[in-house]
Order: structure tokens, then C-alpha cells, then sequence
């Protein structure tokens, strides 16, 4: 099963009147990131995504691509294929011959990629974080605690390219000291898609010999 990602150290030194305006710059500027995407008619992202638990002595690099149009998207991980057409998320995995079907899951608390510009607007606490300079671009950071103690998510870090202000980094770390690095490689907007990219055709696969499940 693919995890539905996708994928910041608060300066409390500074003091409460401080922390909160720092607070309202950085959901200013992911307010400002959101509007930006939000222009656009589609989105296409290839990235790189690290997983890490040095406890349990893991490291997990792969590459991936997500084409995403509203609420929909593409997504292929992990050799794996996840498709979400609005209603229902299909996950397809070749090396199984198996494509399971379920309907979205609103308690998820990992980050989906339609839900990787809103995921934000609620639920959360916000710092102003580090900048830095890669490549010669200013990535300005921004992180995110989850204000329910039961999650699963202990912070979300959002790197953001200061200029285009579209997402370059997203770093995820779990209670269980899971790091998911999100890295983005290419950002390309406003792509020619075909009219059935976020369809799934059941009989395409049933044709090959596919095991389709519900839950």
C-alpha cells in the first residue's frame, strides 16, 4: 500500500508577542503558496522521497511523480500507481497484479497529495523557521505542529522557494522517529493532460488477470 504522502524549530527564546507574529507570517506565507497553486489549471511534480528510522536501522530513496488537478491526482511510488478521481482512491501494484479500491479516508493523518497545499489550514500551530540557500534559490522554511497530541505526526517542515513561493521540500517526522523527506526536482504547471488521466478503466485490468478489491 502506498503511503499517501506526498511529504520546521520554533523560536520560543524570542517570547509569546514575538512567537505569535512569527506565527502569522508563516501561515501569511503558505496562505501565499496556496493561492499561487491554487491559479493553476494542473500541476505536475517529479521528487525525491528519503524515509528514515535510524532506530530501526532503515532508509528507504525512491523516486516519484504526481500529477495533480484540483482535488484529483496521479500518483506513482514505490513502483505502485495511485490514482484519486474525486471519489474514490484506486491503488495499483504491478508486481501483485492487485488494484485495491477505497473511498477517502478523512482521518488520515498522513499528508495526501491533494491535501499537500491544504493540509495546513487547520489543526496546526505555525513557526517561522530557518532560510537557506540552495542552488543559488532562498528556501525559507516553515514548520508545523499538529495541535492534537494523538496524531501520529509530531511536525510537518515546509520548504518554500522564496521567489516562486511553490513548495521544494516537505520533511515529515513521525512520534515513532520516521523522518518522510519530500524533495522536489521539477515543478511544472498548466500540463496538456488527457480527458481520462484521472479515470480508472476497471476492464483494463480485469483484461490482464488483476486481483480488484473494495474496502
Amino acid at each position: 500500500m502506498i503511503k499517501k504522502y506526498i511529504l520546521f524549530i520554533a523560536l520560543f527564546a524570542v517570547g509569546i508577542t514575538s512567537y505569535g507574529q512569527n506565527s502569522d507570517k508563516a501561515k501569511a506565507l503558505l496562505d501565499e503558496v496556496y493561492n499561487k497553486v491554487k491559479s493553476y489549471d494542473n500541476i505536475y511534480i517529479d521528487f525525491k522521497s528519503t524515509i528514515e528510522n535510524t532506530e530501526a536501522d532503515l532508509k528507504q530513496e525512491t523516486n516519484g511523480n504526481v500529477t495533480l488537478s484540483g482535488e484529483k491526482y496521479l500518483l506513482d511510488y514505490f513502483g505502485a500507481q495511485q490514482l484519486f478521481d474525486g471519489k474514490k482512491v484506486y491503488t495499483i501494484v504491478p508486481e501483485n497484479e492487485e488494484v485495491t479500491i477505497e473511498d477517502v479516508n478523512e482521518d488520515d493523518d498522513n499528508v495526501s497529495p491533494s491535501k499537500m497545499l491544504t493540509f495546513y489550514k487547520t489543526g496546526h500551530n505555525y513557526a517561522w523557521d530557518i532560510l537557506q540557500t540552495v542552488g543559488g534559490r532562498k528556501i525559507q522554511y516553515v514548520k508545523l505542529t499538529p495541535i492534537d497530541s494523538n496524531t501520529e505526526i509530531k511536525t510537518v517542515l515546509l520548504g518554500i522557494d522564496a521567489q516562486t513561493k511553490h513548495i521544494y521540500k516537505l520533511i515529515q517526522t513521525g512520534n515513532n522517529g520516521t523522518k518522510t523527506t519530500i524533495t522536489v526536482n521539477t515543478f511544472k504547471t498548466n500540463q496538456p493532460l488527457s480527458s481520462t488521466l484521472f479515470t480508472f478503466n476497471a476492464k483494463k485490468y480485469e483484461d490482464k488477470g488483476y486481483y480488484i478489491t473494495t474496502n
